[in-house]
Formats: structure tokens, sequence, C-alpha cells
């Protein structure tokens, strides 16, 4: 199919982000922020997969078998062909592709070589359930898109300027080094990009600004940011670290690994499901939606009540532990699914926080925001800004930046 030419005369970015079992796509003209078009191919290897293509403000949805990732991104680029938009008409400049995890050798987006890739492979034990589809969608995608480059971006990039007090484990120092344990943080690219976001919103300088940050969504994190520059964060190691998310149980006494390996019996791997996939929100109610967690509340359900307040009360330690590193704070930031749309955790949050002039107008909050928006009160010490994020943008942006084109 053949379309008029979409995007300015600089062309648009493929996005790709390759999970274990789905490939999420986006066309992105980086000049306007338009997605072009978008789609997610989901159930990668099982016996029915289903793909959603949105183009041309239509969605179309399919189930069919979808054995692996390149079968996955070719049906994409055929959907890209059958229905739109074009990729030649619409001229793609580039791919960029989500990684989660850079270690110690990424501080930026790069363009995809041997040794890019090798070293991609190498941090996997850091990411074992990410790194390696990320990999496995760079390596299809170059295969099936052979004359446009390649840029990886990485999730940890922008907490790698994190002070050496932030990043480092109180652990023998040899063991750390030769292990690589460290606190890497994630979400770095939406913290970058709502970060600088709020500036312009708000019409100040990046470089003024004392900032904390809260992703909230299924996975959920935290940043402080000085004048631009990450300084804290709550994921570590790994995403698991931090506050409480859906299924994910965020901080815990690492004692309690040893405890249910020596006195229930449990194997590492089991200990892992449990910690990353049975607990949170969901391990505590039976629930990770917010929507049907706050049914349950108002149903008068005791255990959606403890998860609800737990996460909350999580949530608070970090935004009082980060103002203190911070030493003032001038803006407080919600995004992501759960900051974006849910005014109950919202107002919730800031209970009791008005002490440290972090307060909401009730008539502000109010409702799903779809674009920045302030929701403390006029001359409110704090601002409180919700923002939405866009890390697909973010990543088109960046692998624009890096190929020069």
């Amino acid at each position: 199919m053949t379309s008029t030419p979409t995007g300015d005369a600089r062309g648009t970015v493929l996005v790709v982000n390759s999970g274990s079992s789905s490939v999420k796509y986006q066309l992105v003209d980086p000049a306007s922020g338009e997605a072009v078009a978008s789609g997610l191919v989901e159930r990668i290897g099982e016996p029915r997969g289903a793909v959603k293509h949105v183009a041309h403000g239509e969605t179309t949805r399919r189930e069919l078998p979808v054995p692996d990732h390149a079968e996955a991104l070719r049906i994409v680029l055929g959907l890209f062909d059958e229905i739109g938009p074009d990729l030649s008409a619409a001229h793609v400049v580039a791919v960029g592709h989500r990684v989660v995890q850079g270690g110690s050798r990424f501080d930026g987006p790069v363009l995809v070589d041997d040794a890019v890739e090798h070293a991609i492979e190498e941090l996997s034990p850091l990411a074992p359930l990410h790194n390696p589809p990320n990999l496995t969608g760079i390596r299809v995608a170059q295969a099936l898109l052979p004359d446009v480059p390649h840029v990886a971006v990485f999730d940890t990039a922008f907490f790698r300027t994190l002070p050496d007090a932030a990043a480092t484990y109180a652990i023998d120092t040899a063991v750390a080094e030769q292990h690589q344990v460290r606190r890497y943080g994630a979400h770095g690219t939406s913290h970058q990009y709502v970060s600088q976001q709020v500036a312009e919103v708000l019409g100040r300088p990046l470089e003024d600004l004392h900032q904390i940050v809260l992703h909230l969504g299924n996975g959920a994190s935290a940043s402080a940011v000085r004048g631009g520059v990450a300084v804290e964060t709550s994921m570590g190691l790994t995403p698991l670290e931090g506050l409480v998310m859906g299924t994910r149980s965020g901080d815990v006494d690492p004692a309690v690994v040893f405890h249910l390996h020596r006195n229930a019996g449990m194997s590492v791997d089991e200990i892992d499901d449990l910690l990353n996939r049975r607990s949170g929100l969901k391990g505590l109610s039976g629930e990770n939606d917010f929507r049907a967690l706050h049914e349950l509340v108002d149903a008068g359900d005791p255990r959606a009540r403890l998860a609800l307040d737990v996460y909350l009360h999580r949530l608070r330690k970090y935004v009082g532990a980060y103002h203190a590193v911070l030493g003032r704070l001038d803006v407080l930031t919600f995004t992501a699914g759960v900051g974006e749309n849910d005014d109950l955790v919202r107002a919730r949050l800031v209970e009791g926080l008005d002490a440290m002039g972090i307060e909401v107008d009730p008539e502000r909050n109010a409702g799903r925001k779809g674009e920045p928006t302030v929701i403390s009160p006029e001359g409110a010490r704090v601002t409180v800004l919700v923002v939405p994020t866009n890390e697909e943008l973010a990543i088109a942006r960046q692998a624009l930046d890096v190929t020069g084109a």
C-alpha cells in the first residue's frame, strides 16, 4: 500500500519494544511527536497469538499463530504493507529499540553493531527477563529492515549519573565488582522525558528545578532529579527493588529469601516467581488492576484496603526520603498508567504531606489527565503535576539524534 509521505523531511522512526512474549511497536514522527501508527503482538509462542494494529484512526485485530519473534515482526511489517502507512512513503530513517539493562557500559543511546549486541547479551544476567528478548527483537528487525540504522536506547542510561553513595550496595566490594552488583535503576527513559517535559510545561530552566517523578504503572518507580540530573531512584540491581507494584513486592528484607528457602523449602526460582509475579498488589489482594482494586475497597474488602494502604505508605516514604535527598522540592510529578489516570491514588498519596508544601486541588486533580496538568492549588509551595509519559517518542528522538538523520 502506498500512502502520502508522513512526517517532516527528517522522516519517521519505528520504535520496537520486544518482550518475552510480545512485541510492542510504534511509528513515530519525532518532529511533531505524533504516533503515525502503533500496535502490539501478544502471546508469542502460544497456539494463538493476538495482533493489534492501529493506523488511520482504525484498529485492526487478528488472532493467528505467532511461533516466534521473527514471525511477529514479519506480521508487523505485513500489516504496514497491507493496511498502512507505507513505510517507504513514511521515510523511516531509523529503528529505535528499547533495551532494559545497559549496566555500567552505556550512558546513552548507541548505534547497534556487533560489539553492542555482544554487550547486551553479556548484561543479560542482570536482566534475564528483559535483555534476551530485547536482543532477539534487535536481531530480527535488523534482518527484516537491513537498510536503516538500528539504535539501542537503555532504560538504565538516565541513572548512570547516580552518586556513588546512591548507587552502591553495602556488600563486600570484591564480590560486588566481580558480579556487577550495584543499583542501576529502570524506567530511565520515562523519568528523563517527564522531567524535561516538566521544565517545558512550567517555562522554567531544567537546571533550576529539584524534582520528584513518580512513574506509577504495573511496574512503578520514583526518581529524584536535580537540575535535570538523576540523583536517586527506587529500582536497583533489578526492577524488583523499591515501590510496591502490580505483581512485584518492592523492598523486602533480603533475609526473606533465606527464610523461605530454609523453612519453606522454596527454590531460588520459586522465590523469584513469588516476588516478581505473585506479590505486590496482586499478592495482597488478588488484583493488580487499580480499577478492580478500588471496587473491592469500596465493597469493604479488608485485603484490598490493606493493599492500597501498603502501596501508599511505601510511596509516601520515598517522597519524604527524596525530599531530604534533594534538600528542597520544587515539583512532584505523576506519570504512567496509574499516575495519569487514578485521581484517588494521587489525592491519597499527598494526604498529610501539606507540611512539606505538597497538596492537590480536588477540582484540578479530578479525572484522568491526557495532557500535562497542574493539580496543586494556586500559589502552592510545591507544584504538583500530571505529565503523560511517552517513552516511544523519547526513544524515537534519541534514535534520531544518534543517527543524525
